[in-house]
């Protein structure tokens, strides 16, 4: 790299706000240089760009292949839900009134002033779904006789809407992409079972390839999804200290099959009120990617989820020497493809080598492999990892295996990185003023005595902004006092502000 390129790219890098001068700025930064989403003319909505539909395509893929192999079919149902649907199940109607975004009109008509007008009002008005549960539970209801039409195992991959009022891309718009997953059993237990299972299979698919550490837990009884009996998540803490909500699953019990007449015919014939429960994950786990791994040069991608985990840059000092580095580029590129099934994209635009690197270290593509003349005539080439910046000279004959062994280490760094991160800044608190202070000037996660009082959450959101973000799944049994009330308390939660 000469001395100009070599500026210029120390030039590009101070454009990306740094997270420690505004971490908000950074985020949209990263997502602007990544290349990931755009601005829409909608309010509160995004256009995502290829290079980051492709992260959510991986996402697709992977989730996609776990739900069928525990036999989960894909369908899809309409958009459009009737306002009734949604007033039958009070504490949902309640839950989501005002994110709902309503239909009353259809057609349009001229104005007569050179515009347009709504024409037809609809006999009913109709919500855009901000989730499915009404408007499938009524088509089980027909699709479910017998017990042996179930266990019912149903997902599907949609949009939703939830008018939000404050925005950010990717975290919360008002417009999204999600799975959501619906099950109907013929019995608590079974219901029960498969609420946990799916709350562990976000637990994998976040660690495992998103390397991204999660706890997994209850929710509160005020932070219930509306409508369930319980929920489940899993909550993830970002670089700023901010917990990032991953993933649901509910325990919806009898609660819609009631509401929606989801009955079946048991054994003896006698008719039952089905059990049921849904879960989901979304686009938002694109923006926690970003801020669970992304550093001030760019985007930082986990290779299981990178749609692209490797790209070749082949450096030519001239067009005598640079026919043969394209070549060896070419070879080796394949090598890679067809040994690791993995993409690779060999870099051969005219450009001078240091913007090809900042380009793609911007994007995030984990390994970078540079070849040029030296390299040719050394049989070798010059790897670099993109999380570390740490570059070695390899063979040519052990690029494959290095290259493969590259992408496991910078998976499992990545994870361990974003785990000790967070076990860094998660501490027990047990008193009231420590508790506002550490919310106030460091974050992170607050393991805190709580009564389990309504009350007291919403006195402590309301003067902390900090949320009961879970109750643990392994929640020790400890006898303490409430950080709030000072009343008795049986174990610790996870305190945090959140997304």
């Amino acid at each position: 790299m000469n001395k100009e390129t070599e500026n210029k790219d120390k030039d590009s890098v101070k454009s990306i706000t740094t997270r420690a001068t505004d971490y908000s700025q950074w985020y949209l930064d990263i997502i602007a240089v990544a290349d990931l989403a755009d601005n829409s003319p909608v309010r509160g909505c995004m256009v995502i760009k290829p290079y980051g539909y492709a992260i959510w395509e991986k996402m697709h893929d992977y989730l996609d292949g776990r739900f069928k192999a525990l036999g989960v079919e894909n369908a899809y149902f309409p958009l459009f839900i009737p306002l009734s649907f949604l007033t039958k199940e009070a504490e949902h109607v309640e839950g989501f009134a005002k994110e709902a975004a309503i239909v009353t009109h259809h057609r349009l008509e001229a104005d007569g002033k050179g515009g347009l007008k709504p024409a037809g009002e609809l006999e009913e008005p109709l919500i855009i779904r901000p989730t499915s549960e009404t408007i499938m539970y009524d088509t089980f209801s027909r699709w479910i006789q017998s017990y042996r039409d179930l266990p019912l195992l149903i997902n599907q991959w949609a949009n939703v809407v939830r008018w939000e009022m404050r925005t950010r891309p990717f975290l919360r718009t008002t417009e999204f992409l999600w799975q959501e997953g619906h099950t109907v059993h013929n019995n608590k237990e079974e219901a029960e079972f498969w609420t946990k299972q799916m709350i562990g299979e976000y637990q994998k698919f976040a660690e495992e390839i998103m390397a991204m550490p999660v706890i997994p837990g209850y929710k509160t009884e005020s932070e219930k999804f509306a409508g369930a009996v319980y929920t489940t998540c899993i909550e993830a803490m970002m670089q700023d200290g901010k917990a990032l909500q991953s993933g649901t699953s509910h325990m919806l019990g009898q609660n819609f099959a009631k509401a929606f007449n989801v009955k079946f015919l048991d054994e003896k014939g006698e008719q039952q009120y089905a059990w049921q429960t849904s879960w989901g994950v979304s686009t938002r786990l694109i923006g926690g990617l970003i801020m669970a791994h992304s550093d001030d040069k760019g985007l930082v991608l986990p290779p299981k989820v990178a749609s692209l985990p490797v790209v070749v840059v082949p450096i030519g000092q001239d067009d005598k020497t640079y026919p043969q580095v394209e070549i060896k580029a070419k070879e080796l590129a394949e090598e890679l493809t067809s040994n690791l099934g993995i993409k690779v994209k060999i870099d051969d635009r005219n450009e001078r080598p240091g913007e090809k690197f900042f380009h793609w270290e911007k994007r995030g593509v984990p390994v970078r492999l540079e070849i040029g003349p030296k390299d040719l005539e050394k049989g070798s080439v010059v790897l670099v990892r993109r999380d570390t910046g740490e570059k070695m000279f390899v063979k040519n004959e052990e690029v494959v295996s290095k290259v493969k062994e590259l992408l496991e280490t910078i998976q499992t760094d990545l994870y361990d990185k974003a785990k000790k991160f967070r076990d860094e800044n998660t501490r027990n608190i047990d008193s009231w003023d420590e508790f506002k202070n550490i919310i106030e000037e460091k974050g992170g996660f607050i393991k805190a005595h709580w009564c389990e009082s309504a009350e007291c959450e919403a006195k402590v959101k309301e003067e902390t902004k900090a949320t009961i973000r879970c109750i643990p799944f392994d929640q020790e049994k400890e006898e303490g006092k409430c950080i709030f009330c000072g009343n008795k308390s049986h174990g610790r939660v996870i305190f945090a502000k959140a997304y």
